[in-house]
């Protein structure tokens, strides 16, 4: 597998207003969101392609398809994606996990933002990416 770069960086938070307390409102950071959704985010934080602040309950929904992270796993503290070539790149380094002993939290999928990412938890309990988001190769 061939890392090209950090594609994205976020904290996990369980509770989004006090995130947004101190990302926006102490640190003053760029962030943004689209109506309705909590997931706070920029791409305008030099040294940074995507900054997040991830809300728990999305975390738990774009793993496990619930918005409850399941008891007796690692909550996880943050989130960091490892940007690879391409989409096939994507399946191949999540084969190549997996043949390793990885447990995949799940495999190689195209979210709806047109990203491909599969997923797992670190022994550190970080959800790692690997992913191909194509804007980011334009």
């Amino acid at each position: 597998m061939q890392i090209e770069f950090i594609a994205s960086f976020a904290v996990i938070t369980p509770d989004p207003p006090a995130s947004h307390q101190l990302y926006v409102e102490a640190l003053g950071l760029p962030l943004d969101h689209a109506p309705g959704d909590e997931y706070e985010h920029s791409e305008k934080i030099p040294g940074s392609k995507h900054f997040g602040v991830w809300p728990l309950a999305q975390a738990a929904t774009a793993c496990f398809g619930t918005p409850e992270w399941p008891a007796g796993r690692a909550v996880p503290q943050a989130s960091v994606e490892f940007e690879v070539r391409d989409v096939e790149a994507v399946a191949a380094a999540a084969a190549e996990l997996a043949d390793g002993g990885a447990e995949l939290l799940h495999g190689a999928r195209l979210e709806p933002w047109g990203q491909t990412v599969a997923r797992l938890l670190s022994p550190e309990g970080v959800i790692v990416g690997i992913s191909y988001a194509p804007s980011l190769h334009a």
